[in-house]
């Protein structure tokens, strides 16, 4: 038996877009090149809403 929510689901869509920070190990946070903290960028949440990281699963194995 399938769940009902899997007869609507449909893939998301590829999007080519290159976030203007990186995540920065030591720090356990996203920054920007110039190496300020990303969430500390006001505009940047404005124009992204959030800033997304892979930091849980890097230190965090059990997720």
């Amino acid at each position: 038996m399938q769940p009902f929510a899997l007869d609507y689901a449909r893939p998301a869509g590829e999007t080519e877009i290159a976030a203007p920070y990186v995540y920065d190990a030591g720090l356990q946070l996203n920054v920007l090149l110039d190496g300020r903290v990303a969430a500390r960028d006001h505009a940047l949440l404005r124009e992204l809403g959030t800033t997304t990281s892979t930091a849980g699963s890097k230190t965090h194995f059990d997720d």
